[in-house]
C-alpha cells in the first residue's frame, strides 16, 4: 500500500469558521472523540492511536497533514499531545504540516507549532486576497478576521515553508494566472500554490447541501480555471508527477499544483491520503465509513 500523507483529524467540537464551501458540513461526522483524557480506558485508546501512527509510517508515509473539521489550532492540548507521542514513536515522522485559514495564530503560537509539534509547513487556506471578503467566503468573526499579510510574514520569519491553498472562489474570476501567482509570491511571499477546484457533494438539484448551492455560484468560472491549468502546465517547468497522479510544476520560484480531486474521489493504486480518525481509526475517504482501513 503507498501512502502520500496521513491526515489527522485534530478533534473539536465545533469550528470556529464557518466556511461556505465546506465540506465538512456536508455530511455528519459519524466518529467519536476517543482521544479524551477524561474517558474510561484512554490509556487503550491512546496505545490504539500510536498503533494506527506507526502502521501510516510502516507503509512508507512520513507526511503528516493535521487537518480536519474544524481549526487544528482550536485544539492546543491534542496538538501538545500528538507532538509528545510522536516524538516517542520508533521512526517518528519527520515532514509535518498544518492546514489553517490562520485565525488564532500569533508569533506565541507559531513558536510552539515549530518547537513541540514539529510542523515544518503550514498551507494557509484563502478564499480571496481582499481580507474582508476572505473573512466573509470563510465565515470568520469580525473580530478574528485574518490579515493575510501580517499572517504570512509571521509564518515566513519563524522559517517555516509557506504554502497558499487556494480555494477558487469568484473573487479570482477575471483575475489572470500571472495576477494571481506574482500577487502569491510578492505580497504573500509564499513557497508553494495549490488550486484547489471546490468540491460538490452531488449533481442531484434536490440533494444539494448549502455549501452546494454556495459553490455553484460562487465557484470561479470554468475560464479562469482553464487558464490557470494551461498558464502553469505552459509557462511553468514541470518537476515530477506526486503519488495521486497530480504534476508539479516550477512557476515563477513556487511549487505550484492544480487539486481537482481534493476529497480523493477518484480511485488510484496509490492512497492521497490515509485519514486517522479521532476514533483511533484509519479511512481512505472523508465522507464514507465503509473505507475503513484500519
Amino acid at each position: 500500500m503507498k501512502i502520500q500523507s496521513l491526515s489527522v483529524v485534530v478533534p473539536n467540537k465545533k469550528c470556529i469558521n464557518n466556511c461556505r464551501f465546506c465540506v465538512s458540513r456536508m455530511h455528519e461526522s459519524p466518529y467519536k472523540n476517543m482521544m479524551d483524557e477524561n474517558l474510561p480506558f484512554f490509556d487503550l485508546y491512546q496505545r490504539d492511536y500510536i498503533k494506527r501512527l506507526e502502521f501510516a509510517r510502516d507503509n512508507g508515509c512520513n507526511t503528516v497533514m493535521l487537518t480536519g473539521n474544524s481549526e487544528p489550532q482550536q485544539n492546543r492540548s491534542f496538538l501538545q499531545a500528538f507532538g509528545t507521542m510522536n516524538n516517542n514513536l520508533s521512526k517518528p515522522f519527520r515532514w509535518i504540516e498544518m492546514q489553517t485559514t490562520g485565525v488564532l495564530l500569533d508569533e506565541s503560537y507559531l513558536r510552539f507549532l515549530r518547537n513541540h509539534v514539529g510542523v515544518s509547513t503550514i498551507s494557509v487556506s484563502l478564499s480571496a486576497f481582499d481580507d474582508d471578503i476572505n473573512a466573509e467566503y470563510n465565515g470568520t468573526l469580525p473580530q478574528l478576521k485574518v490579515n493575510l499579510r501580517k499572517l504570512c510574514a509571521l509564518i515566513k520569519k519563524y522559517d517555516f515553508n509557506l504554502r497558499l491553498s487556494v480555494n477558487m472562489t469568484d473573487y479570482f474570476t477575471g483575475r489572470s494566472p500571472e495576477e494571481i501567482l506574482t500577487y502569491a509570491r510578492q505580497e504573500l511571499l509564499a513557497d508553494q500554490v495549490t488550486f484547489r477546484v471546490l468540491y460538490t457533494s452531488t449533481d442531484d438539484v434536490n440533494a444539494q447541501t448549502q455549501q452546494d448551492k454556495w459553490i455553484l455560484e460562487h465557484g470561479a468560472s470554468p475560464e479562469t480555471l482553464d487558464a490557470i491549468k494551461k498558464y502553469v502546465t505552459e509557462k511553468g517547468r514541470a518537476l515530477e508527477i506526486l503519488e495521486f497522479g497530480a504534476v508539479k510544476y516550477s512557476v515563477m520560484g513556487m511549487s505550484t499544483v492544480i487539486d481537482d480531486d481534493c476529497m480523493s474521489t477518484v480511485p488510484k493504486e496509490s492512497l492521497k491520503y490515509v485519514i486517522l480518525q479521532p476514533n483511533c481509526k484509519l479511512y481512505s475517504k472523508w465522507d464514507d465509513p465503509a473505507s475503513l482501513i484500519f
